[in-house]
């Protein structure tokens, strides 16, 4: 087939991976090594796609790069592998063993939960007193979109790739705007576009949960999910490129302002005394009884930034070209960005529920058409 055809296979072949449960009776992750990618525009000869797949209770964005880092060397130079180290593995528990453990865990708990509470309790009370002097804003009125509902099993994937150096150019045309800002836009263009082209655009902003890596730098290669999350608007109602990309920047700024009044480490430490199995049965019982789309949303997607090294990777001596990320949609939250940079390039990833984006392809082009034209408004501005 054409080169458009072998692409567009390899995002499906992803999206029906992704859609996979994972085998509960093993360690919860797999990868796959895809091969035939031949005759791909841009792409060497006999190149491969690798996919991995981790659940989300073991790794977050910033464990995932750490993953990457493992599996690629720096340089193209090759030699067979060393013989693999010796790793103790843990026996397996038996089912008492795990309920010991469970009544042990929740008897030092709430000694946690009032340390927890002790040091949250001050950020709170700034935050809400800032929040009733108007310094600080939440996000209201997150309207309702067809990514707010039900999930089906089925996915999409859909991937794009920029060159760097002329998002950075676009964000230097706001001043202390970042990359971030620009993504956010690009995106929040992208999300106007795809609505507009449905008859669906909202009057209000599209809301985004922006994950916020809280790991201390102790606490690296610990693996893991240490993710606080804050939300911005991504100001699909604004048609203009530039004034869009000034909003987001104003709006970021407010939320991070927000997250620190709080504190983005308590966030996460309180989610730790939700029971699992609670929060499990909640989210079944919401969606067997349409719960879903009678709630009002706090966000319409995810937008995740995973930053990537800037030098080139290799696997086996063969060069990594690019590199994508997928992310996990479930009811109320059908759509999934992932923003990634690698040597030079930063790539706009998005993983949705196949019923409400049936046509991602053209999805991927309202990126490329919102990147265009917030670069030739950037441009304008410059000259």
């Amino acid at each position: 087939g054409s080169e458009m055809c072998i692409r567009d296979r390899l995002c499906i072949l992803i999206a029906r991976l992704h859609a996979r449960p994972l085998d509960r009776s093993r360690p919860l992750w797999e990868v796959y090594i895809i091969e035939g990618l031949n005759h791909v525009e841009g792409l060497p000869e006999s190149s491969f796609a690798i996919f991995s797949k981790t659940h989300h209770a073991a790794i977050d964005g910033s464990s995932a790069v750490e993953i990457t880092a493992a599996t690629h060397e720096l340089s193209a130079d090759y030699s067979e592998p060393r013989p693999p180290p010796v790793i103790k593995v843990d026996s397996r528990p038996s089912r008492p063993e795990l309920l010991l453990r469970a009544q042990l865990n929740n008897i030092r708990r709430p000694f946690h939960f009032i340390s927890v509470a002790r040091n949250t309790v001050p950020g709170m009370a700034r935050a809400w007193s800032q929040l009733r002097q108007g310094k600080l804003h939440a996000v209201e009125n997150v309207p309702r979109t067809r990514f707010n509902g039900r999930v089906s099993p089925h996915r999409v994937f859909e991937a794009t790739s920029f060159n760097l150096a002329e998002v950075k150019a676009i964000k230097n045309s706001v001043p202390g705007a970042t990359v971030n800002d620009a993504a956010i836009a690009i995106v929040g263009g992208a999300l106007r576009k795809y609505l507009q082209h449905h008859d669906e655009l909202p009057a209000e902003s599209l809301a985004a949960m922006a994950p916020i890596n809280v790991r201390k730098e102790d606490e690296k290669g610990t693996g893991g999910n240490l993710v606080s999350a804050m939300t911005v608007q991504v100001r699909s109602d604004i048609a203009d490129p530039m004034e869009r990309l000034l909003a987001v920047h104003e709006g970021t700024r407010e939320a991070k302002e927000y997250n620190s009044a709080i504190g983005a480490k308590a966030m996460t430490d309180y989610t730790q005394f939700v029971p699992s199995m609670l929060t499990a049965q909640a989210a079944r019982l919401a969606s067997r009884w349409g719960l879903i789309s009678k709630m009002k949303p706090s966000f319409n997607c995810v937008i995740t930034n995973v930053p990537g090294p800037q030098i080139p990777l290799y696997t086996m001596g063969a060069k990594m070209v690019a590199n994508y990320g997928t992310g996990p949609v479930q009811d109320g939250l059908g759509l999934f960005h992932v923003i990634n940079s690698y040597c030079g390039d930063m790539s706009i990833s998005a993983t949705a529920c196949r019923n409400m984006m049936p046509d991602p392809a053209f999805y991927k082009q309202c990126i490329v058409d919102s990147f265009e034209e917030l670069k030739a408004a950037s441009m304008d501005l410059a000259a």
